[in-house]
């Protein structure tokens, strides 16, 4: 039985290690496909993207994004769910997107008190803006592709926090109870929850190839993803929106998008389009005519000002802002009289120390010398004396006297204990008692082969009762 347990053992650590071995080299085949492939051009999208530290305006709105819901946008990140029941939220793009090819690095941040959270945040690209819906916050029966964060686990296969893949024709209904497990084109288990540092997602398409790589929020490296999951052979809309939704339910977690960048993707050897080709031109117009507009009101402003200001008409309103220069000029003064007055302190608390030392200096001079007439008639050692009364001077300073001094201390002491050992008799030394006298040894001997003898006969017992037996 054993040997049976032990085989097995060593079968199934040898599954595990081909497994783990297949799953390394499967991961390394796809990272070295990749590798040899050229890289597509990448292009960074400032319409389609938002980031911090500016990231929405004073009035709450986000440049060429519009929220709606619970979301709440602020300086560094977007809320799109505060940690309470039953709230849905969501950012989408206001214009749409027509890119062949496209990456989004999505970095977010889902946190909470309770063990577990609901429900979850999603990446959507969709023909509409869905601003308001049961999915994730947004709308269901969604066109195009939609990237789930699920941290709920509604159908209780323990397979949550997970990271689903969810492609719709605007036909299908989300599959809630079973986590949308039946309609995923893509899966991996990333638990994303209370992580030290934000997660990081990239979604990119790629000649119609969607692959999903995660950084698990364990390291401030942003480049250090792994991979979740990859699906071939997959059409989305030419056209749509980027958006952000998420939502909660009986329980509660945080939801914060911290940046959403985007980046058109171009083949080798393609041209990329022109900043004004990507804008028609009936746009381009109404645009231009609009910072037209502005302007005359502008002009129009500072002509009623003047009016209404006549003293200050000659006056240029530039002169009441300093230039780039005049600021720098400024600061480097600033600092430069900041020194100035660092150096004039240290100055002031040097020359306070130099006062100071000098007045010990001159008490330690007046105690030296007090010492000095007060040791000379306590030293008594010829050399000494005779050194002392020769050249006092030499032994003005306070270390010589005060090591001399040390030393005949040291030797009335070495003088005292010699006399107090010549003095005293050493004590006799105590008699060694004797450790076991004869009758104690006979006594202990008898003891001793009565138990020697008790124990044969005993083991003879035990060895006669043992033959009956065969």
């Amino acid at each position: 039985m054993a040997v049976s347990i032990g085989r097995c053992l060593a079968a199934d650590a040898c599954l595990l290690i081909l497994t783990l071995t297949f799953h390394h080299s499967h991961a390394d085949n796809i990272v070295a496909g990749a590798s040899t492939e050229e890289a597509p051009h990448r292009r960074f999208e400032y319409k389609y993207s938002f980031k911090g530290p500016h990231l929405s305006q004073t009035d709450g709105i986000i440049p060429f994004w519009v929220h709606s819901g619970n979301a709440i946008p602020s300086a560094d990140q977007v809320r799109i769910t505060p940690s309470l029941r039953s709230q849905k939220g969501s950012v989408w793009t206001k214009n749409t997107v027509n890119f062949d090819h496209w990456e989004a690095e999505v970095t977010f941040r889902v946190s909470g008190r309770g063990r577990m959270g609901a429900d979850g945040l999603a990446i959507w690209f969709t023909t509409a803006q869905g601003l308001d819906g049961p999915v994730y916050g947004a709308a269901d029966n969604w066109n195009g592709i939609g990237i789930f964060f699920d941290s709920f686990d509604n159908d209780g296969k323990k397979n949550n926090p997970a990271v689903l893949v969810v492609g719709n024709n605007g036909k299908l209904v989300y599959d809630h109870p079973n986590d949308g497990t039946t309609q995923a084109l893509g899966t991996c288990l990333r638990d994303f929850r209370n992580k030290p540092y934000p997660v990081r997602a990239k979604i990119t398409y790629y000649k119609k190839t969607l692959t999903v790589l995660i950084n698990n929020g364990f390291t401030p490296d942003k480049d250090d993803y792994e991979f979740c999951t990859k699906v071939d052979n997959m059409i989305i809309p030419q056209e749509g929106y980027f958006g952000i939704s998420a939502a909660t339910g009986g329980l509660a977690d945080d939801h914060d998008v911290l940046s959403f960048l985007t980046f058109r993707l171009t083949e080798p050897g393609q041209e990329l389009p022109a900043p004004e080709a990507e804008m028609p031109k009936e746009e381009q117009d109404k645009y231009q005519e609009e910072f037209e507009n502005f302007q005359q009101e502008l002009d129009k402003k500072k002509e009623d000002y003047q009016k209404e200001h006549p003293e200050v008409q000659r006056e240029p309103i530039e002169d009441m802002y300093e230039s780039v220069n005049d600021r720098e000029i400024r600061q480097v003064f600033e600092g430069q009289n900041q020194i100035h007055l660092e150096i004039k302190q240290l100055h002031r608390q040097l020359a306070m120390i130099v006062d100071e030392q000098n007045r010990y200096v001159s008490v330690v001079t007046d105690e030296i010398s007090k010492r000095q007439l007060e040791l000379r008639p306590c030293i008594k050692e010829g050399r000494f004396y005779s050194l002392h009364q020769a050249n006092p001077v030499s032994m003005g300073t306070y270390e010589t006297v005060q090591h001399f001094s040390e030393i005949q201390e040291h030797l009335h002491v070495v003088k005292r204990n010699i006399e107090h050992l010549i003095t005293q008799k050493c004590p006799d030394p105590p008699k060694m008692p004797s450790c076991l006298d004869t009758i104690h040894f006979l006594v202990f001997v008898v003891i001793q082969s009565v138990l020697f003898f008790s124990y044969i006969v005993y083991k003879s017992q035990q060895e006669a009762a043992a033959k009956k037996f065969f």
